[in-house]
């Protein structure tokens, strides 16, 4: 009882604020989200990545372990994307974003949060540290299908990413006034980017439901596979286990939509819409499964 207890207060919170922002956005179709966007985008994802990787006992070689682990997940999603696109008869380049690229951030750092504290924040912010750099520098190449290295110069994350690293190697403290400020903005942040994918659930719409639910089912079916059998190979165990496992059942992340629009057609577009809608809807029934499978299992 205590278990599924705790499951509650894990993700409840989440849930309601995506609640939250899914009423906003039926009340107001108009509403706009230009600034949590901006600011998701330049302050408040390199405040994460800051606050998070600094400040919650991480060490480089954790950092560095995770990173790595969580490149190897992303290369088994990689291999399953291809292969259902292939199948689908579907952009293989550009539309393969969505199934690599999960919603590790502003679902994913709560979650794990939640569950298991500053340590689960730390593993989970490195993981995040990763799909973050990937959203501005992989995820801009497949969508325009051409690399441009001005988009990681102009990355507030990306320092913040180097920043980290260096702070985390050196084992430099963190002054108490950037600890505060960086944790007000992490948790702003947090609220107001679910609070966004709510109000995005509103606006972007199913296409092709049938093809959607299949890619869908790759996403947070057989992401979180994934995850387990490089926690099987590695033998990893405890609440970097769990985190590993949590992040990988994530859904597709709603940057993978806002990056397509810029750069890649809009039938791919409405197809990458599509998918991030069925993944998050199908992730209220699979990540509460392995959330549980986490506490029960990782802990």
């Amino acid at each position: 009882m205590d278990l599924y207890l705790r499951l509650f207060e894990v993700l409840f919170p989440v849930f309601f604020v995506v609640g939250i922002g899914y009423y906003l956005g039926k009340k107001n179709p108009k509403l706009d989200t230009t600034f949590i966007t901006n600011f998701g985008a330049n302050i408040g994802s390199p405040a994460i990545v800051f606050y998070s990787v600094t400040t919650t006992g991480l060490t480089f070689q954790m950092f560095a372990d995770y990173f790595f682990y969580y490149l190897l997940a992303i290369l088994g999603f990689s291999l399953i994307g291809i292969i259902f696109l292939f199948f689908l008869k579907k952009d293989i380049i550009m539309e393969l974003p969505p199934f690599i690229l999960p919603n590790t951030g502003n679902m994913g750092l709560p979650i794990c949060l939640f569950a298991y504290g500053s340590t689960g924040l730390g593993i989970a912010g490195a993981i995040s540290s990763l799909i973050i750099l990937f959203h501005f520098t992989l995820g801009v190449f497949l969508a325009s299908k051409k690399f441009n290295i001005n988009v990681i110069i102009k990355s507030p994350a990306f320092y913040s990413i180097i920043i980290s690293l260096i702070f985390i190697y050196f084992e430099i403290d963190v002054p108490n006034f950037v600890v505060n400020t960086t944790m007000l903005l992490t948790y702003a942040t947090i609220f107001l980017i679910l609070m966004s994918l709510g109000i995005a659930l509103t606006r972007l719409k199913v296409f092709s439901f049938y093809k959607a639910l299949i890619s869908s089912i790759a996403r947070v079916i057989i992401g979180p596979i994934i995850g387990f059998i490089i926690i099987s190979f590695f033998k990893l165990s405890g609440i970097a286990a769990g985190v590993l496992l949590i992040q990988c059942a994530m859904p597709s992340a709603v940057l993978n939509y806002l990056v397509g629009s810029i750069y890649s057609p809009k039938k791919v577009v409405d197809n990458i819409a599509s998918m991030i809608v069925v993944s998050t809807l199908l992730s209220s029934i699979t990540v509460p499964i392995i959330v549980f499978l986490s506490l029960k299992y990782f802990n």
